[in-house]
């Protein structure tokens, strides 16, 4: 038994010591086919380095928001549901400005407060009040509930778009780079077409590294493409999850308003 248990750590570790040679060795031919690649590979190896970097920022940086605008957003309703009143609300939006429902609520209180302002100034009451607040003479009424959900809405389209914004980045990204990649291996490939010209010789040791040169434009191509394609799926969902949260918030914010002021 001593004796199988040698044999077989002794073969792990020979097949250890090939497979680290190996890749050592794979990674090592990258980097000299891309050293010896053509300058126009070269150029479009550094146009899809940008966009792979850029489309990782961007990744990062909208993945953050997005964690924050839910964490936030669960908070800001936590709250609205347990306050009695809209101007208590209105305290702890500074403190929530990630979370889109923060801005659809102050869209339809400030226009709410305006027509409760109006509606003050026409019956001659002085000084107005918050809204959400009734007066000692009884209760206060609006005109338009259309105009609040229109400011609603307004609001939630500024949202949307605020969420959207550098997604169009990762979209081009995805579909301009896998072709952006083919045009460096068309032009790689007629490069080694014409090197054998040159040489006068078809057979493969002229052929193999000039073609596996080129197609590294592709492969690279590939490796930026999908993960901005991925990326960008995701963060649609999770757009499309908010908008939905968002006009489930102006339902309830008009239901309290219909029941309350109208």
């Amino acid at each position: 038994m001593e004796i199988i248990a040698t044999v077989v750590e002794n073969m792990g570790l020979s097949v250890q010591a090939l497979q680290e040679p190996a890749s050592s060795a794979f990674n090592w031919q990258i980097i000299s086919m891309i050293r010896h690649s053509d300058p126009t590979a070269k150029l479009v190896l550094l146009v899809l380095l940008f966009f792979s970097v850029v489309s990782w920022a961007i990744f990062f940086s909208r993945y953050l928001l997005f964690a924050r605008a839910r964490r936030e957003g669960d908070s800001f309703l936590r709250i609205f549901r347990k306050s009695r009143k809209f101007s208590e609300v209105t305290v702890i939006c500074e403190k929530l400005p990630n979370t889109p429902l923060v801005a659809i609520f102050q869209a339809g209180f400030s226009e709410l407060n305006y027509q409760i302002q109006v509606a003050q100034t026409s019956a001659g009451q002085g000084l107005s009040l918050n809204a959400g607040e009734t007066p000692a003479s009884g209760r206060m009424l609006i005109r338009n509930l259309e105009s609040v959900n229109r400011a609603m809405l307004r609001a939630e389209s500024g949202e949307i778009n605020r969420l959207e914004k550098l997604l169009g980045f990762l979209a081009t990204t995805g579909s301009v780079t896998p072709f952006v990649g083919l045009f460096g291996t068309v032009m790689g490939i007629m490069d080694a077409f014409q090197q054998i010209g040159f040489q006068g010789s078809a057979n493969l040791a002229t052929v193999a590294p000039g073609i596996s040169a080129a197609l590294i434009t592709t492969a690279a191509g590939l490796f930026t493409a999908i993960p901005a394609v991925i990326a960008y799926n995701y963060f649609l969902n999770i757009i499309k999850n908010i908008s939905a949260e968002m006009d489930d918030f102006s339902m309830e914010f008009l239901s309290i308003v219909e029941k309350n002021f109208t």
